[in-house]
C-alpha cells in the first residue's frame, strides 16, 4: 500500500478497489460524478465508495489491462489510507400540491401508495418518479435529444388496431412458449438494463429472481451493478439466462467475458450494434451530479474539469468500440459456441445481412429511444423485416427475431408476436417496479401478474387478425 500512496496526485492517480491498484489517471476526466470524486481518493482506498453502485469487476472489464497495477496486500492498508466519502445531505422528502375543500393549495408530502394499488406499468412508473433520486430517475427515462423515439416506441402500439373474430373457443390458453430453446412462461424475457443499484441496493440480482418467479429470462447486462459472478450466482440450478454484451476496444476484455459466460452455461449473446456512441440524453445530462457529487465539486468546476455537456451515459461511452463492423461478425461467432444475435437492428437490410452472416437472430430495438432520435419503433419496423427474411429463406426456425421498446400491457406482445416477433423484451418497466417496491414485497411478481398476463385478455392468436 505504500507504493499506491506515493501515486496521489490527479496528474498520477492509483486507487485501490476490492484489493487491486487501477490507475484512474485518466479515467477520472470522464468519471459522471466529476474527475475530484475520484482524485481525492489518489493513493487511497476507495471501496467504501465506489461499492455502493458499482460492480466489483467494472475496471477488470473496462480498463486495459496494462491499468490494473496489481494486488494489494490488506494487511498493509492502514485506517489513513481508506477513502472516506463527504457527508451528503438527504434529499428532501418530495411533496405535491392538493386543493382543499376551500380552493385553497397545499403542501403535503408524497405517499406511496399500496402495492395492489397498482394496475398497471404506468402506475409503477409514477411511483418510481416520486422515489427515486433526480440522478437515477434521469438516468433511466432519459431519451435521445428531443425524445421524439421515446415517446414514439410506445405510441407505435397504439397505432395498430385489432380485428376481432368471434366465437372462437378460448377456454384453455397456453402462452407458454421457448426463447432461443429456454422455456417461459409467455413471449416475454427481461432486457438488459445497466445499473440496476440505481433502482434499488438488490439491483440485478433481484432481477435474476424475479425473472425465475416469473418464469421467463433475464438477459444479463454487461455493464451491471453487481458481478457477473454475484449474478449467475442468484440463479436456481435450473436457471437459464441470456447476456448482452458491448464489445470492448480492448478485445481480450470481452474474449474473457464471452467465455466465462459460456462456462457458466448461459444459452445465448445479445452484441449491441446501435450504440457505437451513446446518444445525447438531455434530461440525463442535466441530472448528471449525485447530491454527494454537487457538495464536493466546486474545485473541479473552477478549474473546468467537469464538462457539463456529460451525463451519467457519457463515462462509459469510451469504453465501447465505435469500431465495431460486419467485418467483426465472424471474430464474434469464433470466440464462442453460445448463440450470437445482433441487438439494435433497425432496418430490413441489416435483418437480411445477420442472417446471411450465420447469426441466430436479432432484436428490432432503438435503444429505448435513448440513441438516434426519430428512429422508428421495432415494432413499426417488424413487417419489412419478416417479409425481406422470408425472401432471403430465413425460416423463424433458422433465424429469431426479437423487438423491444414500448412494450407495456399484453396487447402489445400480443400484436408483436401476432406481426412476426418470437418474443419481446422489457426494459424500463422491470427498474421501475423494483425502485418501487423493491423484492421484499414482490413488485416483479406482480408486476407481471397485473401487466404482462392480461394478454389473456385478447385470448388466443386464432381468434383475433392484427391489421
Amino acid at each position: 500500500m505504500e507504493e499506491v500512496a506515493k501515486h496521489n496526485t490527479k496528474e498520477d492517480c492509483w486507487v485501490v478497489l476490492y484489493g487491486k491498484a487501477y490507475d484512474l489517471t485518466k479515467f477520472a476526466k470522464v468519471h459522471p460524478g466529476g474527475a475530484k470524486l475520484i482524485t481525492d481518493a489518489a493513493g487511497m482506498d476507495a471501496t467504501a465508495i465506489f461499492d455502493p453502485i458499482h460492480p466489483k469487476d467494472i475496471m477488470d472489464k473496462l480498463l486495459k489491462p496494462s491499468l490494473t497495477m496489481g494486488v494489494v496486500d490488506v494487511a498493509t492498508i492502514k485506517p489513513e489510507h481508506v477513502a472516506k466519502a463527504p457527508e451528503a445531505h438527504k434529499p428532501a422528502p418530495k411533496k405535491k400540491k392538493a386543493v382543499t375543500e376551500e380552493g385553497e393549495e397545499e403542501i403535503e408530502e408524497f405517499k406511496k401508495p399500496p402495492l395492489n394499488a397498482m394496475l398497471n406499468t404506468f402506475d409503477f412508473e409514477s411511483v418510481a418518479r416520486e422515489v427515486m433520486e433526480p440522478q437515477a430517475w434521469g438516468y433511466y427515462s432519459s431519451g435521445g435529444d428531443d425524445e421524439i423515439t421515446l415517446r414514439d416506441n410506445h405510441m407505435a402500439f397504439q397505432r395498430i388496431t385489432m380485428r376481432p373474430r368471434i366465437l372462437v373457443n378460448v377456454r384453455d390458453i397456453d402462452m407458454t412458449t421457448q426463447i432461443l430453446g429456454v422455456p417461459a412462461s409467455l413471449p416475454l424475457y427481461f432486457t438488459a438494463t445497466a445499473l440496476a443499484k440505481l433502482a434499488h441496493q438488490d439491483g440485478e440480482v433481484a432481477i435474476v429472481k424475479a425473472a425465475k418467479k416469473a418464469g421467463v429470462p433475464y438477459m444479463l447486462p454487461t455493464l451491471s451493478s453487481y458481478t457477473l459472478d454475484e449474478m449467475l450466482a442468484a440463479r436456481t440450478p435450473d436457471q437459464q439466462v441470456f447476456s448482452q454484451l458491448y464489445v470492448n476496444p480492448e478485445r481480450s476484455r470481452s474474449e474473457e467475458y464471452v467465455k466465462k459466460l459460456e462456462e457458466a452455461g448461459v444459452q445465448a449473446l445479445f452484441v449491441t450494434v446501435d450504440a457505437p456512441q451513446l446518444g445525447r440524453r438531455e434530461k440525463d445530462m442535466r441530472n448528471k451530479f449525485t447530491q454527494q457529487g454537487s457538495d464536493v465539486q466546486g474545485d473541479d468546476e473552477d478549474e473546468g474539469a467537469v464538462d457539463r455537456s456529460q451525463g451519467a451515459t457519457r463515462a462509459i461511452s469510451s469504453y465501447i468500440d465505435p469500431g465495431l463492423n460486419w467485418e467483426d461478425v465472424p471474430w464474434l461467432k469464433s470466440i464462442t459456441k453460445m448463440k450470437v444475435l445482433l441487438k439494435g437492428v433497425q432496418c430490413a437490410e441489416d435483418a437480411v445481412m445477420a442472417f446471411k452472416a450465420g447469426l441466430e437472430g436479432c432484436v428490432l430495438s432503438n435503444h429505448g429511444g435513448r440513441q438516434l432520435d426519430t428512429c422508428r419503433p421495432g415494432i413499426e419496423v417488424l413487417p419489412e423485416v419478416m417479409e425481406a427474411l422470408k425472401e432471403a429463406g430465413a425460416t423463424k426456425e433458422s433465424f429469431a427475431v426479437f423487438i423491444d421498446g414500448g412494450v407495456r400491457r399484453g396487447g402489445d406482445i400480443f400484436k408483436a408476436v401476432a406481426l412476426g416477433a418470437q418474443a419481446v423484451g422489457v426494459g424500463r418497466p422491470v427498474l421501475y417496479s423494483l425502485a418501487s417496491y423493491g423484492m421484499t414485497l414482490g413488485s416483479l411478481e406482480m408486476l407481471n401478474f397485473c401487466c404482462w398476463r392480461k394478454i389473456q385478455d385478447v385470448k388466443s392468436p386464432k381468434g383475433l387478425v392484427i391489421i
